[in-house]
């Protein structure tokens, strides 16, 4: 009986200390999206989790076709070149300096006809050859490439690798609770499960809508004009058939979503919009408060 009830007593240590644990981690751990000021959680180093996608990103262009020395591939570095230059500049006004340099900007062209563009920490953007005729011109362009920004600045793949150790933890809490191998086993499925549904997966589509809305701001700090962006993600709607309609389970926004979320930002991104890419407005002129699309594209 005593050692039933010593074995009990250190399974609610144990809890609480994992509890404890991570009051003080998420506690320590909180950073802030510029422009929409969200707040999230950030348990890894910038330094490490740039490390690790440097690598990823080598690996990955180490076999895809570049290409180089087109006007599709100069304009695709002169809108991400003209687009960092204004978020920097807007970072470095407004209490993000040290920002800027983690960010090695890079913007490349790759071949590859399926409708896609992504983007690794650090500043390593990509967009597929398939998606320049959707995008038809340089505003249009500026959508993605600033939405592919916005995922960078906003520490997107940070947030969610440090809600993925954050549920591990969560994980080994339900399982002690629960008590026993096999129990553990189930809590820790099940509490997986559960986080995966109503926690990780609607998460990403809040990161997917708080992309949308940077990039349109972006585009807007860089000359561009936002109000593109909701005919051209209407004519990526069009294109795709009415694809991705389900929306639940799915980490991406629907297409009607996205455009009734790209509808009501606009008026605020017409903020930053003079026609140029100088005399853009500061952080207090934005409220505070506030891929991907259907078949084959992921950005």
């Amino acid at each position: 009986m005593r050692k039933i009830e010593k074995t009990g007593k250190s399974k609610k240590l144990t809890v609480y200390s994992l509890v404890a644990f991570l009051v003080i981690v998420l506690l320590q751990s909180c950073g802030s999206v510029p422009v929409t000021g969200r707040k999230q959680l950030l348990l890894v180093s910038d330094d490490e989790v740039i490390s690790l996608s440097l690598k990823q990103y080598q690996e990955f262009m180490s076999t895809a076709k570049v290409i180089k020395g087109t006007k599709d591939a100069e304009m695709v570095a002169r809108v991400g070149q003209r687009l960092a230059s204004a978020v920097e500049s807007y970072l470095s006004n407004n209490g993000y300096a040290t920002e800027i340099q983690k960010y090695k900007w890079e913007f490349s062209l790759i071949q590859d006809q399926s409708v896609n563009a992504f983007a690794m920490p650090g500043g390593k953007v990509v967009i597929n050859s398939g998606l320049i005729p959707v995008a038809g011109d340089e505003a249009s362009l500026a959508v993605v490439v600033g939405h592919e920004i916005a995922h960078v600045v906003a520490k997107h793949a940070n947030e969610r690798l440090s809600q993925q150790i954050a549920l591990q933890y969560g994980g080994a809490i339900a399982g002690n609770i629960l008590g026993g191998a096999a129990a553990s086993q189930l809590g820790q499925t099940v509490f997986g499960l559960g986080a995966q549904v109503g926690v990780m997966l609607p998460y990403a589509r809040k990161q997917e809508y708080e992309a949308d809305r940077l990039g349109v701001i972006f585009m807007a700090m860089a000359g561009y004009d936002p109000r593109v962006s909701v005919p051209f993600w209407q004519r990526m709607a069009e294109s795709a058939g009415g694809g991705n309609n389900f929306e639940f389970l799915s980490t991406h926004p629907t297409d009607a979503n996205r455009i009734k979320q790209l509808q009501s930002v606009v008026p605020e991104a017409l903020k930053f919009y003079t026609g140029s890419t100088t005399n853009q407005p500061n952080a207090s002129s934005t409220n505070k408060t506030s891929t991907h699309t259907s078949k084959d594209w992921t950005f």
